[in-house]
């Protein structure tokens, strides 16, 4: 299911649609986290009203908690799903950073007990 399709083998491809021509929630889940991947790998924020408003109608509570989540911040996930930025090379260099201090001995300093 989270794999792309045309990584998986004949087999595979198989047990998958017969799990998922047994079970709706499992089929509706699969479309909608395919879907999701595909805005994501393609930046095709557009679309996520579009996602947003499928996920709702469907039973699925998990997701529609995701929904929510996302429908408020919404500007900010379309702009992450659209646009070419990432904060990936800088965050990499915070958890180094982070990483060598640690095994350092180094700690955060920790606020006063005794602020006035």
């Amino acid at each position: 299911m989270l794999s792309r399709p045309e990584t998986l083998t004949e087999p595979e491809q198989l047990q998958l649609k017969t799990v998922r021509t047994q079970c709706p929630e499992l089929d509706a889940l699969t479309r909608h986290v395919r879907s999701f991947a595909t805005m994501l790998t393609d930046r095709q924020g557009e679309r996520l009203p579009a996602w947003l408003d499928a996920v709702r109608q469907d039973d699925l509570p998990s997701l529609h908690t995701l929904a929510a989540d996302i429908g408020r911040d919404i500007d900010a996930v379309t702009a992450g799903l659209t646009l070419p930025w990432s904060s990936g090379a800088v965050e990499g260099h915070v958890n180094r950073i982070k990483m060598l201090s640690s095994s350092r001995g180094h700690r955060s300093p920790r606020p006063s007990q005794n602020r006035t």
